[in-house]
């Protein structure tokens, strides 16, 4: 083995003979190879600089020193643990070994606020946690320390918005919730002096077959219940905005009805999702947020829209038009992940008031979902007060840490120190129990990486309390040395940049957009103070901007094309051609496709949206709003008030001219002339029906302008004439006799075939008869005489 690798040698003594110099040189082979092997991890990694070096170990050093390597040794000698390198000769000053820092770069206060004080802070004034941004220089596989305080701070804001099941088995408990908002104002007032309410309620998706699509069920769907007037069906209603006026609430929720569906479970995820994501709707604040879900039912989750058709997955964006959700029928419900995304997105706390038959399902659904509260509704939410204000005693007194997403490599540990000093490791430290307004407690932090980014990009994650407006911004640095960095005087990632030329500090700064985190967007490098954006694999495909923020090919897509093949993509936007528009360029303006037989744009039932119709009535469909597959038809539902209107009878004959004005009526004197389809620019349906004395009558009915209905009817009726009395008694008499007739003569012939049949059979036994002719036959004697058998004539 070659003394070049530092390696201990094992020494023989040249008078031994042959032999033993055999076994010696063996075995300084073995000790050798074993040395090698139990050389330390820094030697192992054959590190070529000194940036590949400090990323080993934080045990690893590099050895800067010219003069340090031995002849025949390689580079990666310079790499090994600090004792190790200072045995070789390398002094302390000459070896780089690199340590992580923290450095605290906001460190505000936790506020100290009392709710008697003459000025109120406003919310984002408040700070409950410290410190709020930190930047840490990590050494790879070095854990770098910090320390957190959270201080629940008294009189915080609190927003509460109230969604409540609507269905039918809902009705008592409207009742109790129409004076929820002045009652749950003065209780909050001992909680908080900044409070505010709102209410929003959800039944289900507007298909079957969670509900009945029947004409009249969809106006009021408790037509079967005890004559109630209900609703029509909704899946979610924004009733009112977040407001500080409980009167208000009060008015708005007493003039909410009940409604109604088919199955059992509701169609809430629904609206949790869009109270989640719809914040200028709901009107959230960065303070507190409560939601408040109450039912007494189950819950409809991803898949369950298969049973109507609806495959699409939530998107998990806002669909509010004029309050109300309009995308039910084409989304399904949103799974629970998601929903557990969302609501910790945008730091909502839920509480499920429900009743106690349902408290399994939703007490498992509490432990998906963090900063979420289970309590039990009386059957008519009489208690819902109580309700809510102890949940949300619960929820507060409890302080969860969450963190973003890790980038590869990081891992981040927990340790809490709570109130009465009860310390917290592992999971249990990422969290506080039984905290009460005022207290104040703290967790340890470390965060280590395994490995630098790539190209010394800066990390940065964030922490924050579940439920809390409030986080920790943290920027992770590698504190890497560049493989050039033996030169002094020089700086930049090729050692390009002179320190007279440029200062330090504004070297990142001048590649960041807006005072951001992100170093030319993530999609460059910083040289010299200038971003340089990365190239890509395909050359069609770049980024552009100063600060690299620009690409075109991140633009929407459409039919898997870029800008839908009708533009171009600038900047992460696409720029559509003439003709076009929409964010993917796939809106089409031209309504040529709209245009329905009788050349009007989707039959005056629909708007032309993208070269598609949009049907405003919800009855009709199809590709120009020409089928209503749920009308009862125009001929049915026009009947009762044509015939009361032009005959004076029928159903509505006594209710005529209050129901049945909306039309003008034209009467013609035979049906050649009604109006006909092919003379009109407008729908027109011919209708034939019958009345109550099976007469006929004929009229058309058509809507002229979209507004002015149209009814064209024959003034005569096409009764069916009487019966001829004298034809039908004559007929009848004539059948009668001569059934009769019939009947007379099949017995006839039955008696002549049973007379022939016996006198056939007499004349049989008269010829085998064996006795005397000469005899009667007839005659039998009077004396009968029997032979005893036992007599023998003696």
């Amino acid at each position: 083995m070659s003394s070049s690798l530092n390696q201990p040698l094992c020494f023989v003594s040249f008078q031994m003979d042959l032999r033993l110099l055999s076994i010696a040189t063996l075995l300084g082979i073995l000790c050798s190879c074993s040395a090698q092997q139990e050389g330390s991890d820094c030697i192992k990694a054959n590190a070529q600089s000194c940036g590949e070096c400090i990323q080993v170990a934080e045990k690893c050093g590099w050895c800067t020193d010219t003069d340090f390597l031995k002849q025949g040794e390689s580079k990666s000698a310079r790499c090994d643990e600090l004792q190790s390198l200072i045995t070789k000769g390398c002094t302390k000053a000459k070896i780089e070994n690199p340590r992580g820092s923290t450095f605290i770069n906001k460190n505000k206060a936790v506020t100290n606020r009392k709710k008697d004080m003459a000025e109120k802070l406003k919310a984002d004034q408040i700070t409950q946690i410290q410190p709020q941004k930190l930047t840490l220089n990590l050494r790879s596989g070095e854990a770098q320390t910090f320390k957190l305080k959270f201080k629940r701070a008294e009189d915080y804001p609190i927003d509460l918005y109230y969604l409540m099941d609507l269905s039918f088995s809902m009705k008592d408990d409207l009742e109790n919730v129409k004076n929820l908002g002045t009652d749950l104002m003065r209780e909050m007032k001992e909680v908080t002096s900044d409070f505010k309410i709102g209410f929003g309620s959800f039944v289900e998706k507007t298909v079957m077959p969670y509900i009945s699509t029947t004409p009249a069920r969809l106006l009021n769907p408790c037509t079967s219940t005890n004559n109630d007037t209900c609703t029509s069906p909704f899946s979610y209603k924004n009733v009112l905005k977040l407001t500080e006026n409980g009167e208000e609430f009060n008015s708005l929720v007493s003039k909410q009805q009940i409604s109604g569906n088919l199955d059992s479970p509701e169609g809430g995820f629904d609206a949790i999702m869009q109270v989640a994501v719809c914040g200028n709707a709901i009107g959230w604040r960065n303070v507190t947020r409560l939601l408040v879900f109450s039912t007494d039912a189950g819950f409809h989750f991803a898949g369950d829209g298969k049973l109507g058709g609806i495959v699409l997955p939530n998107d998990g964006k806002c669909h509010l038009e004029n309050n109300m959700y309009t995308m039910s029928h084409y989304y399904d419900y949103p799974s629970i992940a998601h929903l557990v995304q969302k609501l910790s997105d945008n730091n909502i706390q839920t509480i499920f008031a429900v009743t106690e038959e349902f408290q399994p399902v939703y007490k498992e659904l509490k432990n998906l979902i963090p900063k979420s509260a289970v309590g039990t509704l009386s059957s008519n939410s009489s208690n819902v007060i109580k309700l809510i204000i102890d949940s949300y005693n619960s929820l507060s007194s409890e302080v969860i840490l969450e963190n973003g997403k890790l980038p590869e490599g990081v891992s981040i540990t927990y340790k809490s120190i709570c109130k009465n000093g009860w310390v917290g490791t592992g999971e249990n430290g990422r969290k506080c129990l039984n905290i009460s307004i005022g207290d104040e407690v703290s967790f340890e932090i470390a965060i280590k990486s395994e490995k630098c980014p790539p190209q010394g990009k800066s990390e940065t994650i964030t922490i924050k309390p579940l439920g809390f407006t409030e986080n920790v911004e943290i920027c992770m640095c590698a504190s890497q040395m560049a493989p050039y960095s033996l030169y002094s005087g020089r700086i930049g990632r090729l050692c390009e940049c002179s320190t007279d030329e440029v200062r330090t500090d504004d070297l990142d700064a001048n590649c960041r957009k807006d005072n951001g985190t992100d170093i030319c967007s993530n999609n460059g490098d910083c040289v010299c103070g200038t971003c340089e954006c990365k190239k890509r694999e395909n050359p069609e495909e770049r980024y552009s901007g100063k600060f690299c923020e620009c690409d075109n090919f991140n633009c929407d897509r459409s039919s898997n094309k870029l800008c839908g093949g009708h533009g171009r993509c600038e900047c992460r936007v696409c720029i559509c051609d003439a003709n076009y528009t929409g964010s993917a360029c796939d809106c089409s303006l031209d309504t040529s496709t709209c245009l329905a037989a009788n050349k009007q744009i989707c039959n005056g039932r629909g708007t032309c949206e993208c070269g598609v119709c949009k049907c405003t009535n919800p009855k009709f469909q199809g590709p120009t709003c020409e089928i209503c597959p749920t009308c009862p038809g125009v001929c049915a539902e026009h009947k009762d008030c044509v015939q009361c209107r032009a005959f004076e009878t029928g159903e509505k004959k006594d209710t005529c001219e209050r129901d049945c004005s909306y039309f003008n009526l034209i009467r013609v004197k035979d049906r050649d002339k009604l109006p006909q389809p092919a003379d009109q620019s407008y729908p027109l349906s011919h209708c034939k029906e019958r009345d109550a004395n099976d007469c006929w009558f004929y009229y058309t009915y058509a809507v002229r302008n979209h507004t002015e209905s149209e009814v064209y009817v024959v003034d005569t009726l096409e009764c069916p004439a009487g019966p001829d009395i004298i034809p039908i008694v004559a007929g009848v008499v004539v059948g009668i006799v001569l059934i009769g007739l019939a009947l007379l003569l099949i017995w006839k012939l039955l008696m002549i075939i049973h007379d022939r049949r016996e006198f056939a059979k007499f004349e049989k036994e008269k010829m085998n008869a064996k006795w005397d002719t000469g005899v009667n036959p007839i005659y039998k004697s009077a004396v009968t005489t029997v032979f005893n058998p036992k007599y023998e004539g003696k």
